[in-house]
């Protein structure tokens, strides 16, 4: 049963608004283009590609510039095709590179936000605990001065009983010694007791 009431590990949770999309870590969004064109954007920046790309330069212009007859030659000096898929490639590469650097800095800005949110949130949080414990010390201090009032009213009753209680022993101490001749078999006029 309790297993029932546990969802499962693989269900997936609705993203509350304040959180990123589910695609956010791609530049063109989750669908098929988006994830090629991101794949190929990316590749420009790699060693490979500058490298292969070096080597397939290297490889054009040798295999144009060494070349015997007119026939091997597609492409002589000042290989001109050789320029035109350059500047196709530039064509290509400038709008998905812009592209992916757009879509990033609205994932940072997206990403700013929440953690703006959340530094306020923080600050908010800290100003809250601050003010709690600013209260708890106003509060100690009253509960000090309560203490202090109520040991200071202690001490002063002390004092109090203390001093009527000296005052209580000598009245009854002289009370006493004046009674213990009476009791002896005197009356209270000084005279003895009839007997």
């Amino acid at each position: 049963m309790a297993s029932e009431a546990q969802p499962s590990a693989g269900a997936a949770e609705p993203a509350p608004s304040s959180q990123l999309p589910p695609d956010h870590h791609r530049p063109f969004g989750g669908d098929t283009f988006g994830v090629q064109a991101e794949r190929f954007a990316r590749f420009f920046g790699t060693p490979t590609f500058i490298v292969g790309q070096t080597g397939i330069v290297i490889l054009w212009i040798l295999l144009n510039a060494l070349a015997v007859t007119d026939a091997i030659a597609w492409d002589k000096y000042p290989f001109i095709a050789l320029n035109l898929a350059f500047s196709l490639q530039a064509a290509y590469a400038a709008p998905l590179i812009l592209l992916a650097q757009t879509r990033q800095a609205d994932r940072d800005k997206s990403r700013d936000t929440i953690f703006q949110k959340h530094r306020e949130a923080e600050a908010e949080r800290a100003t809250q605990y601050e003010a709690r414990q600013a209260q708890m010390l106003t509060d100690d201090k009253a509960l000090a001065e309560q203490h202090s009032k109520m040991l200071e009213q202690n001490t002063e009753l002390t004092r109090q009983v203390a001093q009527l209680t000296a005052e209580l022993h000598d009245a009854i101490c002289v009370h006493g010694r004046a009674v213990a001749p009476r009791a002896a078999g005197s009356s209270p006029g000084g005279q003895p007791a009839a007997g």
